[in-house]
């Protein structure tokens, strides 16, 4: 699985972070022999929320080259939604074969037209300023509807990881997967697709 995290300045890193965390597991433990990941953003690098620095291994590539795009959040994104070139970068991932977000980069998958029809969630914060692009706001840490999975509040990155690792290889594999990150907090059995 070729897997792309989407950066942008004002992000919140933890969004990031933490569904990254778990995901690269999937190669790390060898589930997934030909997992591979970048950052990509629509300059060399980017600084999110709190003055980190991320170096991007790409700049706005075609996002329809990838098997996963991942959006994370950040005050930032309810700007960036109304970003016209921006927003058709990320439209660029409409053949994806998924699409997840963690915090508000759901704004930013909903502003590109991929939530259309489909149940989403966000930060408790932002429902509202998401109702506009999908079918349902669920008021819940994590949704997935079909291909597209939505985690809400910062540190729902983490549990959105592994309910998307249980969803696609099993809940053995998100086991594993919170025992070598010593993460309590989760509950296999979640996924029933």
């Amino acid at each position: 699985m070729k897997m792309v995290f989407v950066m942008f300045d004002g992000l919140t890193s933890l969004d990031f972070v933490g569904f990254y965390e778990v995901v690269t597991w999937l190669g790390v433990l060898g589930v997934d022999d030909n997992l591979s990941w970048q950052m990509c953003a629509v300059s060399e690098q980017v600084t999110d929320d709190r003055g980190m620095t991320i170096k991007a291994h790409q700049v706005k590539p075609d996002l329809s080259q990838f098997d996963l795009v991942f959006v994370p959040g950040g005050f930032v994104t309810r700007q960036l939604r109304f970003d016209e070139p921006f927003i058709e970068w990320i439209r660029t991932a409409r053949n994806a074969e998924y699409h997840v977000s963690a915090c508000t980069g759901a704004l930013l998958l909903g502003a590109a037209g991929l939530l259309e029809g489909r149940r989403a969630t966000t930060n408790s914060k932002a429902y509202e300023l998401l109702e506009p692009y999908c079918a349902e706001v669920v008021r819940e840490r994590y949704v997935r509807d079909g291909n597209v999975f939505t985690g809400g509040g910062v540190s729902a990155s983490i549990d959105l990881g592994l309910y998307f690792i249980e969803s696609v290889a099993g809940a053995d594999v998100a086991r594993q997967v919170q025992q070598r990150m010593e993460y309590p907090y989760y509950r296999p059995g979640a996924a029933t697709d």
